[in-house]
């Protein structure tokens, strides 16, 4: 495949390239459904001229079906698009990128989206779309997921379809809240993971983060214990990367510790915790939920994060980090290569 693949590239690069434009408009479709053409052309950054006439002959073709509420996908084009996706991540050098990255990282699985999700931010469906796909092959009946907020986990819950092996899962908060969107909230992710997949949920209510005398009390609460003993007997736990300093913010953290987090560079955060540029913890905040020291072996630790203004803190989270796979998007991926290149 890779020699055939080669040779295409040499003597019809044009052909190559019509390929990949048609699996990226039909792709686009796929996450985007339903979606007119305009807006289509909008989210791609193409001409309504261009698209229009990969459009008609996706029609053609009977991958794509076109109604009043706008382009959906066909189970043609479904079936195509699953049977073209590791070509094309071989075309893209998508697949190139897997290994240098599970290489020079040391992790034991890489899957990149094409795309780049700071440009476009339905790229995050993408990427949930991938995690989704490797929940169905991973997971068994009665398995505890657990799951962190933020947008990104998030897209992962919108993509979620029944589980035909894994149907009495159990979602469970990774840790409290932290006073975002209630659609972002770890909480509102598990709920809405049980119910697309048919598994059960429960609810973590406690803030993020707690003074001392809070976190104290709250341990002894009956209904906190039994939710924090399910937390962290997890079978997977499902997460995102942020940003130290945009992290720190949005946890209105006293102005005492943001000058600690600037002055020690802070460049990631994770489950409460911040790292620096060598992957050193320089500040923990007092949580409820999933501590570092509880991603053992046992558990199947999933990272989810793109966009390339997320590279640098990707890189710190995994000189630390404990996860088995990370699932990013093409924007990310190449800017940690000219990083650490």
């Amino acid at each position: 495949m890779k020699t055939l693949l080669r040779l295409q590239k040499q003597l019809y690069p044009e052909i190559v390239q019509e390929m990949q434009e048609r699996y990226t408009i039909l792709h686009s479709i796929r996450l985007l459904q339903p979606i007119g053409r305009r807006g289509l052309a909008q989210k791609l950054g193409q001409t309504e001229r261009i698209v229009r006439k990969e459009i008609d002959f996706l029609e053609r073709q009977q991958f794509i079906e076109i109604t009043t509420k706008g382009m959906f996908t066909t189970p043609e084009g479904k079936k195509i698009l699953e049977e073209l996706s590791p070509i094309m991540h071989e075309v893209m050098g998508i697949r190139k990128l897997e290994r240098q990255l599970k290489e020079r990282f040391k992790i034991e699985k890489v899957m990149i989206v094409a795309g780049n999700s700071d440009d476009n931010e339905w790229i995050k469906q993408s990427m949930g779309k991938a995690c989704v796909n490797y929940l169905k092959k991973i997971l068994r009946k009665q398995n505890t997921i657990a799951v962190t907020g933020g947008s990104t986990i998030a897209a992962i819950a919108s993509e979620m379809t029944s589980f035909e092996v894994a149907k009495s899962c159990l979602y469970v908060p990774a840790r409290g809240g932290i006073g975002e969107r209630v659609e972002n909230q770890a909480n509102t992710i598990a709920s809405e993971m049980a119910q697309k997949t048919g598994g059960d949920y429960r609810l973590l209510y406690v803030p993020d983060p707690l003074s001392e005398s809070s976190y104290e009390t709250m341990l002894k609460e009956p209904s906190i214990e039994e939710s924090l003993a399910l937390i962290h007997e997890s079978d997977v736990v499902l997460h995102g990367i942020g940003d130290a300093l945009t992290m720190a913010k949005r946890r209105k953290t006293p102005v005492a510790i943001m000058d600690k987090l600037e002055k020690e560079e802070a460049i990631s955060e994770a489950f409460g915790y911040y790292f620096n540029q060598k992957g050193d913890i320089i500040h923990q905040v007092r949580t409820l939920g999933i501590q570092l020291e509880d991603l053992t072996e046992e558990k199947r630790v999933i990272a989810i994060a793109g966009g390339s203004s997320k590279a640098k803190a990707i890189i710190s989270y995994l000189k630390r980090g404990k996860s088995n796979l990370l699932i990013t998007d093409e924007g990310a991926a190449k800017a940690m290569m000219e990083e650490v290149l």
